[in-house]
């Protein structure tokens, strides 16, 4: 039940915002409490949260969820994943928006100031030597 996509994104929440609650964290990732409560057990059995109460004069106990050197680890790793993965996205939909644009434009269906050219990062902005992603 502990998906990448929801470790991910709970750790990324979780260092942004370490004293949020489960229910608020729920509401904001869009997940039910129990998978919320499941996923942050899970996650401080495995190392990457430790958890400290704290005296909250509204809630009375509160708690901060706080990324251990692991969690922060495990983060920058899914960081980079996340990040390969949406760039291979994206330039298989690049290539799908040219495709279509060509073929419109070659049935006379558009007119080239219709739909302005996707600018493509990977030629718009080359990564400096050396660096990889």
């Amino acid at each position: 039940m502990l998906d990448e996509a929801t470790h991910y994104t709970l750790l990324k929440t979780l260092e942004e915002n370490p004293g949020l609650s489960q229910r608020e964290l729920a509401k904001q990732l869009g997940v039910s409490l129990g998978k919320v409560n499941y996923c942050l057990n899970k996650l401080i059995e495995k190392g990457s949260l430790k958890i400290n109460n704290f005296r909250n004069s509204q809630n009375k106990l509160a708690y901060a969820y706080l990324l251990t050197p692991q969690g922060i680890e495990s983060k920058a790793r899914m960081t980079v994943q996340f990040l390969k993965r949406k760039m291979q996205e994206y330039e298989r939909l690049h290539g799908e928006i040219e495709a279509l644009r060509r073929e419109a434009a070659e049935k006379g269906l558009l007119k080239e100031a219709q739909i302005a050219p996707v600018a493509n990062p990977s030629t718009s902005n080359p990564r400096p030597s050396g660096a990889t992603i």
